[in-house]
């Protein structure tokens, strides 16, 4: 049950899930989980060929209540009678006196057999224990030798706390450590361990080596490891398989042909946003302006109601189609976006513009690069930590204008508002020619 469990973890699929599909109750799936430290246990590693399932115990155990001889067990599990023979003694239950052989018992048997306890290296080396604590959790010094930094509030057992402060550390990441030992103990092999062995030290209950609590030293500050496919298997229901990036059609990636455009939000304070949409081809820019909706600030927040904010998935097509719609529809071929909700009514932007809406794979956003430069150059203009709702269509208007007349590098030290110019000239004289 508890192989299952895990095997159902490493599909990406959350500890409620994973427990209800074996049929316990969800905090003993917790429970799993967090003495674990978020990793499969070896001890329950898949069995191979080499040593009797549970299955074939349970076989066993059936046959012999039959009379069965050992050769003739041995041939119906397909066993060399040794094998069968060593099992009845060795793991047959004898409370009663006498030996009785029950699968369940066997099987428990089997694996307290099995286990190879070994005390964990920090344990019994002091000074490589001392070395790595150092490195994981040394205090921030001043150059005269003050320690520095800010309060934190008492650890409590969950992952880095929330918008607060977090304690200042030296926080060397467990392959660091573990690379470094060779560098400052070149001959001495006991000054040697892995960072998986740091990780599970700090991750795993019961190894006793290093405190739970420096896992708040590590980047991520995470109280239990996240498995690999859940963090690729978040939920988002908007991008189906027909509309991730590997589905754009291959022209939009060499940027020979107009019309392919990446876009994204810039945020600022309260909710407030602007769209970003970019040519890939020229570098042309349009800003798309995000206006508050009514009643933004004068009512509660309603869960799950509609976004005032101005980039709800109804205002934020409403937004995007009238910017869209304004080019000829030759220069509206795909939109390139990254993997926000903002943009999960994509089907009904399609149907009304003909742009063709493609999203970027989670935490890539080199696959829009164009989108994320230019994203960087209007922060000149839109910082961090200001509300951008403030301005109009019209400053918006000003700002695109601004930036699609600089030179470009990457144009021959052309304007993208004199390629954009290039391009709508010819797709004018080949309407013509085409008429003609």
């Amino acid at each position: 049950m508890q192989r299952e469990f895990w095997r159902l973890i490493a599909t990406g699929v959350t500890t409620v899930e994973a427990s209800e599909a074996v049929g316990v109750s969800w905090p003993v799936g917790a429970r799993w989980f967090r003495h674990a430290g978020g990793m499969p246990p070896l001890s329950l590693d898949e069995p191979s060929g080499r040593y009797l399932s549970f299955a074939e115990r349970e076989e066993i155990a059936i046959l012999r209540a039959q009379d069965k001889g050992v050769r003739e067990i041995a041939r119906a599990i397909g066993r060399d009678p040794g094998t069968v023979s060593r099992e009845l003694r060795r793991n047959a239950a004898t409370r009663g006196g006498k030996p009785d052989y029950r699968a369940l018992v066997a099987q428990w048997k089997a694996q307290q057999a099995a286990k190879r306890p070994k005390t964990a290296k920090l344990v019994t080396n002091d000074r490589l224990r001392e070395y790595v604590q150092e490195r994981l959790s040394g205090n921030v010094h001043r150059p005269d030798g003050t320690v520095v930094g800010p309060e934190p509030p008492a650890w409590k057992g969950l992952n880095k706390p929330h918008r607060q402060d977090r304690r200042w550390a030296t926080a060397w990441s467990p392959e660091q450590i573990s690379h470094r030992l060779r560098i400052d103990f070149p001959n001495d092999e006991s000054m040697r361990i892995s960072h998986e062995a740091i990780y599970q030290s700090l991750f795993i209950q019961g190894r006793g080596a290093l405190k739970r609590e420096l896992v708040a030293c590590l980047r991520t500050g995470r109280a239990l490891r996240q498995p690999r496919e859940r963090s690729r298997n978040k939920p988002q229901g908007h991008v189906t398989a027909d509309v991730v990036l590997s589905e754009r059609p291959a022209e939009a990636a060499d940027r020979a042909v107009p019309g392919h455009w990446e876009g994204d939000l810039i945020i600022g304070t309260g909710r407030s946003a602007i769209g970003t949409l970019i040519e890939r081809s020229s570098r042309s820019t349009l800003l798309v302006h995000l206006p508050r909706l009514d009643g933004w600030g004068e009512q509660p927040v309603v869960k799950n109601g509609p976004a005032l904010g101005g980039y709800g998935a109804i205002a934020m097509n409403a937004a995007l189609t009238a910017s869209m719609t304004r080019l000829p529809e030759q220069l509206r071929k795909t939109l390139t976006w990254d993997r926000g909700k903002e943009l999960s009514a994509h089907a009904e932007f399609a149907l009304e513009t003909g742009t063709k809406v493609f999203f970027a794979d989670p935490h890539s956003p080199w696959q829009r690069p164009t989108n994320e430069n230019t994203n960087g150059l209007l922060r000149q203009y839109f910082p961090k930590g200001t509300d951008l709702s403030r301005w109009s269509a019209d400053d918006l208007e000003a700002v695109a204008l601004a930036l699609n007349n600089r030179p470009r590098k990457t144009l021959g030290w052309k304007t993208p508002a004199e390629v954009f110019d290039e391009q709508l000239r010819s797709l004018q004289q080949t309407g013509v020619a085409s008429t003609g």
